[in-house]
Parts: structure tokens; C-alpha cells; sequence
């Protein structure tokens, strides 16, 4: 059924998905209507962590995210981790501590998607309306149109998500919409993805469904965690964090992050194959790698032991990624030098604002992006 025309909301909320749903629980005494190209809202939170929605973490500062840093800083002192348990405590739900410091929904993400579709009550919603375009009419009203019809809002929040989970139909509408008013956007990639490798490290492939606990360096950050090898690639959480701040050139990865080199070879006869503590299909197939025969580590020559060293220091350039069919999230989007951070309203249009992954914000791991999610939504409401 379509929207009547002239009937005029004070806040049109393009998304129902974790920003436009907290922002339209924010936004009381107020004629909201929330479009949702989906048939639901919430799509994404509902696969997101399992099934239990990683809703954020006890570790949360600007240095967890791609992004200017003063901006994120000025956006999370506004509504930070605290505040958001908080706000979720207040409404009955408790989320749980998993994995040292992530906080998750006790049972299910629907925990969640509940409470925020409770407090946004007196919103409107529009499901399955694919978002067509927006323009400023009439004077200071916009105009969105849509599949389902079109209607006027006193002020606009973009809150469309990125281009990553493109089975749930993520599409790069809010990109169209920040550019059709004259925003720019920082060219965007596929974030928290596998990497795919050169035939250099084809010998990778050969060891899919191994994990192991590494430390990989890009340019200036070093992230800890598992690298799983995959068929296509590199994976794993290790592997994931690191591609968020990749984008072309080396990555460095310490197979053995706790371990000083030295510290392994001390019994002369042993093989060094078989005194490093790494599982042997792993050490086998990077021996083979590097070209370092399996011998004692004292009857290497000075080459070999160099060569040997590379399992504290390998670097090689990925290929790529695998696309955003697999990635988490969406790095780059709307330029934030043009958003003021105190409201996410546009420093360009008045009465437009973004929230969420549409923005040039990206989190890394462990519930960073939902939190970023949350925390823009609730300025910008």
C-alpha cells in the first residue's frame, strides 16, 4: 500500500537495523516512520555473532576503530559500552560476558531485536520498500521515494548499512543518497574478510581447517588471535582484524608470538622440525616453504638459520580479499569531515543525518561495530 504523499513525518529512518532501530527508540513524542528494504527488520543482528548478536566490549576506545579518531572519540564519550548496557538493563535484557571481554545476548540476538522494536512502539514501519531516491522539496521538507510510495519528512536519518552480507540484500544506497547532496565518501572495501594469497604461498592452501595462534602486523598495528587456513585463503579472527586496516602491500605474521626463537633449540640432536611447538603439518609445510631441511638447528648454515627465523617475521602481500559476500562490514563511506560528530547531522544539508556502517567508521572484532552502530544512533536521534 502506498505511503500517502502528503502526509509529512517529522523523522523518516531509512533502515530498520541496529542504528535505525536505536535511533527510532530515542525518538519519543514523534511522527517516525523507519523503511526497510527487507521484509523484517534486523536481519543482520539476527546472524551477527552466532546467532547472539556480539552486542559490544568491555575494551572500547577510538583505537579500536579505521576511522579519524577524534571524530570516533567525540561520538563514543556521547554513548559509550557503559551506556549502552545500560540502556539494555533498564529494558530487561542482561547481556553475558564470552570470550574475556565481548558482551552477548544471553540466549538469542532476537533478545535484542525485541527490545528495540518494543522501544520504538510508536514508529511506523514500511518493510520491503526499496529506497528509490531522496531530494530536498518544498523548501526545507525532503522527499523520499520508494517501491511501496513516496512521502515527505521534516529531517532524514541515513542508517542503510554498508555493502558487506549481500545475501540480505545489503545495497549501497546510502552511498547514492550522501553523494546525490554533495558528500563525499572514502572509497569503500570489504572489512573483517579472509584474505586470498599469491602462488608464492600456495602451500597455505594445503593446510585448510588448521588454526593457530599467531600475531600478524600491518603497518603500524599488530593483531593477535587465530589465523585459520582455508581453502581459498586465510581466515580467522587474527586474519579478519588484520584486513580492516589492509589494503594492498605486506602483512607480517609471527607464527609463534610468545616464543623466543632461541629459547626452542637448545637440544643439538633433535630436528628442528621436531622442537618446534607448532603442529607438525604446519611445521612440515613451512620448512618445505622457506627451504630449510629438517635437520638439528647447530648443523644449519647461517642462511638456513635466517630462512628459520621467518617463522617469527614472514611477510608476503595477500592477493585480495574474498569479497564482500564474506566479509563482516564495510570500510570507508561517508566522509565524516562532513558530519558533525556532537549530532551526525551534515555539516552540507540541514536536517540530514548518518548512522551506523553508512559512515567512515569501521570497528574491528568483538562487538565494536554494533557499538558504533548504537552510539551514532543515539546522537543523531
Amino acid at each position: 500500500m502506498a505511503v500517502d504523499i502528503n502526509s509529512i513525518y517529522d523523522v523518516a529512518i531509512l533502515g530498520a537495523g541496529a542504528a535505525g532501530l536505536m535511533a527510532g527508540s530515542h525518538l519519543k513524542r514523534r511522527k517516525v516512520l523507519i523503511v526497510e528494504h527487507n521484509s523484517k527488520p534486523a536481519v543482520k543482528i539476527s546472524i551477527s555473532g552466532g546467532g547472539r548478536c556480539n552486542i559490544t566490549n568491555k575494551n572500547l576506545s577510538a583505537y579500536n576503530y579505521l576511522g579519524n579518531n577524534q571524530f570516533i572519540s567525540k561520538v563514543l564519550e556521547q554513548f559509550d559500552n557503559e551506556a549502552l548496557i545500560n540502556f539494555l538493563y533498564k529494558r530487561g535484557l542482561k547481556p553475558i560476558i564470552r570470550k574475556e571481554d565481548q558482551y552477548f545476548c544471553p540466549n538469542s540476538a532476537k533478545e535484542i531485536i525485541d527490545l528495540l522494536l518494543r522501544s520504538c512502539s510508536s514508529a511506523e514501519f514500511l518493510y520491503g520498500a526499496e529506497i528509490e531516491g531522496l531530494e530536498k522539496r518544498d523548501g526545507d521538507l525532503f522527499f523520499v521515494k520508494t517501491s511501496k510510495g513516496s512521502f515527505y519528512a521534516k529531517k532524514v536519518l541515513v542508517a542503510t548499512g554498508g555493502l558487506s552480507f549481500e545475501s540480505i540484500g545489503a545495497s549501497g544506497i546510502g552511498f547514492k543518497i550522501a553523494e546525490s547532496f554533495g558528500h563525499k565518501i572514502t572509497p569503500t572495501r570489504p572489512a573483517l574478510v579472509g584474505l586470498t594469497l599469491q602462488p608464492e604461498q600456495a602451500w597455505m592452501k594445503s593446510l585448510s581447517g588448521l588454526s593457530l595462534s599467531t600475531a600478524i602486523k600491518v603497518g603500524r598495528r599488530t593483531l593477535r588471535g587465530d589465523m585459520l587456513f582455508a581453502h581459498r585463503g586465510i581466515s580467522g579472527p587474527a586474519v579478519l582484524n588484520a584486513s580492516l586496516y589492509w589494503n594492498q602491500g605486506k602483512i607480517t605474521v609471527d607464527f609463534l608470538p610468545e616464543i623466543k626463537l632461541k629459547s626452542l633449540f637448545k637440544t643439538s640432536r633433535k630436528t628442528a622440525v621436531s622442537q618446534t611447538p607448532l603442529p607438525k603439518r604446519f611445521v612440515k609445510a613451512f620448512f618445505d616453504a622457506i627451504k630449510v631441511p629438517n635437520i638439528p638447528y647447530s648443523s644449519m648454515t647461517e642462511l638456513q638459520k635466517q630462512r628459520l627465523s621467518l617463522i617469527k617475521s614472514y611477510s608476503f602481500a595477500p592477493a585480495g580479499t574474498f569479497g564482500y559476500s564474506k566479509a563482516e562490514v564495510t570500510k570507508g563511506g561517508i566522509l565524516t569531515d562532513e558530519i558533525d560528530p556532537l549530532t551526525m547531522q551534515s555539516r552540507l544539508v540541514d536536517g540530514l543525518f548518518f548512522a551506523g556502517e553508512v559512515v567512515d567508521v569501521t570497528g574491528e572484532l568483538g562487538g565494536y561495530n554494533f557499538q558504533w552502530a548504537f552510539s551514532s544512533a543515539v546522537i543523531s536521534a
